[in-house]
């Protein structure tokens, strides 16, 4: 956890014998103001697993929080997916974020010093060409194509929620009170219903994951201009993390990027 990693991996072809590559590169960073860093990511490219999660909670119950979805959920996801259908993927998905939830929310109740604790998570199980989305809480995903840039997820947070209704507006939504207090995210009281998508993947699209320590810091222009920029996964990782830093660092900062392209051979 905190490792930069990068991975190159055929992940599916189809009839035509077309192969999409994903090259991905995480890298997380502890920020200028925080004394501990409470982000974590995981990309796994053996699992198709790639996620990024920021733990909340008090003393280092968010960093426990975090850790437990970076290490403990994909242990317990593995074993799982084998048995699901494509059509069947997504749903099963969400079941084992709840069910992960519910352990983690259980876990905290029997040991005082972890109550409270819980973790945003922003998903991607990659299959062939299709990746199966899957988030709680404010953490991010977007999506580069054509040179535009595509937020994919809706902040679980009270702002959130009164911009989906159209109470505030997005600038709004930035600067509100509640901006911070989640509605959503793993660990929560109740059951946890994540947002799920599934997403056709094609040759020259980025996506990209990230926690809130950068998008508080780089507006959403800010970010796509990086990834128009750069032109590589690591590039782009690490000037999206140097620029949050230039902009203050006032969290912990991760972002995961993901790269499709073609494989002729």
């Amino acid at each position: 956890m905190g490792i930069p990693r990068a991975g190159r991996i055929i992940v599916g072809y189809g009839q035509m014998k077309t192969r999409i590559v994903l090259a991905a590169f995480g890298l997380t960073d502890i920020g200028r103001c925080r004394k501990e860093n409470q982000d974590a990511f995981v990309a796994d490219p053996a699992l198709g697993l790639y996620l990024v999660s920021d733990g909340m909670g008090g003393l280092n119950s968010g960093a426990v929080a975090s850790k437990a979805v970076a290490e403990l959920f994909p242990k317990l996801l593995a074993p799982k997916l084998p048995k699901s259908s494509r059509k069947a993927l997504l749903e099963d998905l969400k079941d084992a974020v709840a069910s992960f939830s519910e352990m983690l929310r259980e876990k905290a109740k029997e040991e005082p010093r972890l109550r409270g604790m819980g973790a945003t998570l922003v998903m991607a199980l990659v299959r062939g060409s299709d990746a199966y989305l899957l988030h709680l809480g404010d953490s991010r995903a977007y999506l580069f194509a054509k040179g535009a840039l595509k937020r994919l997820t809706r902040d679980h947070t009270v702002a959130g929620v009164l911009e989906a209704l159209g109470k505030i507006s997005e600038a709004e939504a930035r600067s509100h009170p509640a901006r911070h207090a989640l509605s959503r995210y793993v660990g929560m009281n109740g059951k946890a219903v994540a947002d799920a998508l599934r997403l056709k993947l094609k040759a020259g699209e980025r996506l990209l994951f990230c926690t809130d320590g950068l998008t508080n810091m780089l507006t959403d222009e800010a970010i796509g201009a990086v990834l128009s920029e750069e032109k590589t996964v690591e590039g782009a990782c690490r000037k999206l993390v140097a620029k949050a830093n230039e902009a203050g660092g006032g969290d912990n900062i991760t972002a995961l990027v993901m790269e499709f392209s073609r494989n002729p051979g």
